[in-house]
C-alpha cells in the first residue's frame, strides 16, 4: 500500500471537537446557552469530570476548547489527552493521534515509511524541550488537593513523592500556575517529558513526550534495579497509585510501578523491562475492550508471540501459531490463551475488581454499574435457597 501522507489541516477541516467530545460522553449544557460558545459537559451533576467551552461551532477547521483553569487547544489536544479510549496501534503517540482522527474523518487510515511527514504536518515538535517547563518539588507539607479528590492518601504520595513533581508551562499565557507532573524516563532514567494532571479533570502531556520507549516508573528500590521482582503495569499513573496504596500490605518489597499513560507501545513494555531484568510483569489495566488488547499487546510482547487481535460481537478473536482462540473479555486473558498456547508465564494479571473500570475508580468505590445492596428479606431467600441446596447435595 503506497504510503499515505497525514495532512491534518485537511483532517481538521472534517472533524469538529464537538464530533470527539460526544463520542467519548460529553454532553450538551443547554443551560449554558448555546451561541458563538457552547459548554459540553462529561459526567453528571454530582460528578462533574470535565466541562470545555467550545468556540465556532459552526465551523469544524476554526473550532478550539478552553477550561476555565487555562487550558485550551484543538481537535488534536482532544484527542491527545483521551488516547487511552480509542483502540488504536501505532510506534509513537502521533501515529496514533492521526489514526483516530482519520476515522473520525471517514478517511483512510495513515500508513507510516518515514515520520517527519507527519511530525511536520500536525505543526508539533518531536523532541521534549525540558527548557519550556519550570519543575519543582512537592511538598510533603503541602499536598496539591488533586490528589485526595481521588482518594489517594497524603502517606501514599509522600511514599511515591520521588517519583512526582509540580510543573508549569512557561507557554501557556492563560494558566501561570502548577500542575502535578510524572515524569517520564527512558532507559538511563533521563526524563523524557511528563504526563500531566490538574484540577478540573485536566489531563495532558508535556510536548515532545517521549511516548514511544519512555513512560513514569516508581522504582521502589530506588535504582537497585536488578533487586526488582515485580512490575505492575497501568494505564495512568493514579491508576498505579490506587493500586498501591490498596494492596501495599500484601504487595512484594522489591517492586516498580509503570503507567503508560494511555498510549501504549511496544517499546515502552520492553523499554521498561529491560531496566528490571529479574522481574516479572503484570497487567493491572483497565476492565475494558482496550485494557484485554493492552493485556494480550504486552503478552505477545513478553512471550515472543506474534498475535493478530480482532475485535467480534463476543468479545476478541487472537490468531497466533495457526490457531484462533476466542477471547472473553470479561475473565483473565491468561488462562484463555494457555489453553492453547505455550505460556511461560512471564506475565502475570492483577485486574481490578470486575465491579469497576480501574484502579482508581475502585479505590474510589465508583463501580461502572450501580451495585443495589439486597434486602434483608432477599438475604434471608438467598440463604434458604443455599441451605436447601447444601441439603440436596
Amino acid at each position: 500500500m503506497a504510503e499515505y501522507k497525514v495532512k491534518f489541516k485537511e483532517l481538521k477541516s472534517r472533524v469538529g471537537i464537538d464530533d470527539v467530545a460526544y463520542s467519548l460522553g460529553y454532553r450538551l449544557d443547554k443551560k449554558a446557552g448555546v451561541g458563538k460558545y457552547v459548554e459540553l459537559v462529561l459526567g453528571d451533576s454530582r460528578n462533574r469530570q470535565d466541562t470545555i467551552i467550545v468556540s465556532n461551532r459552526r465551523d469544524k477547521a476554526s473550532q478550539t476548547f478552553f477550561r476555565r483553569d487555562g487550558s485550551k487547544g484543538d481537535v488534536v489536544t482532544l484527542i491527545r489527552e483521551n488516547l487511552d479510549r480509542f483502540v488504536v496501534s501505532g510506534d509513537n503517540e502521533w501515529q496514533k493521534v492521526a489514526k483516530v482522527i482519520a476515522r473520525f474523518a471517514n478517511m483512510p487510515e495513515p500508513e507510516y515509511k518515514q515520520e517527519r511527514e507527519f511530525y511536520r504536518g500536525a505543526g508539533h515538535t518531536s523532541d521534549f524541550d525540558p527548557e519550556r517547563y519550570e519543575t519543582k518539588t512537592l511538598d510533603s507539607a503541602n499536598i496539591p488537593r488533586l490528589f485526595s479528590q481521588r482518594g489517594i492518601s497524603d502517606e501514599t504520595v509522600r511514599t511515591l513523592s520521588p517519583f512526582l513533581t509540580l510543573i508549569r508551562d512557561t507557554k501557556n499565557e492563560n494558566f501561570d500556575g502548577y500542575n502535578v507532573g510524572f515524569p517520564y524516563t527512558d532507559t538511563n532514567n533521563e526524563v523524557r517529558g511528563y504526563e500531566i494532571r490538574g484540577m478540573g479533570g485536566y489531563k495532558s502531556k508535556a510536548a515532545g513526550t517521549n511516548s514511544s520507549s519512555a513512560a513514569w516508573v516508581a522504582d521502589m528500590t530506588r535504582g537497585d534495579s536488578v533487586l526488582v521482582k515485580s512490575v505492575f503495569f497501568f494505564e495512568s499513573a493514579f491508576d498505579a497509585m490506587a493500586f498501591y496504596q490498596m494492596n501495599r500490605a500484601t504487595l512484594p518489597e522489591n517492586l516498580a510501578l509503570v503507567s503508560l499513560g494511555g498510549t501504549f507501545s511496544d517499546g515502552q513494555i520492553t523499554g521498561v523491562m529491560q531496566r528490571f531484568p529479574n522481574a516479572k510483569a503484570f497487567d493491572c489495566f483497565d476492565n475494558d475492550v482496550a485494557g484485554r488488547i493492552y493485556g494480550l499487546r504486552m503478552m505477545a510482547l513478553l512471550e515472543d508471540i506474534p498475535l493478530k487481535i480482532t475485535k467480534t460481537d463476543k468479545g476478541l478473536m487472537v490468531e497466533a501459531k495457526g490457531k484462533n482462540i476466542e477471547i472473553d473479555t470479561q475473565i483473565p486473558i491468561i488462562s484463555q490463551v494457555s489453553k492453547s498456547l505455550s505460556i511461560r508465564h512471564r506475565m502475570g494479571q492483577w485486574l481490578p475488581p470486575k465491579a469497576f473500570k480501574d484502579w482508581n475508580d475502585c479505590l474510589l468505590n465508583k463501580p461502572m454499574e450501580p451495585i443495589i445492596s439486597a434486602t434483608k428479606s432477599d438475604r434471608d431467600s438467598n440463604l434458604a435457597e443455599q441451605r436447601k441446596s447444601s441439603m440436596k447435595l
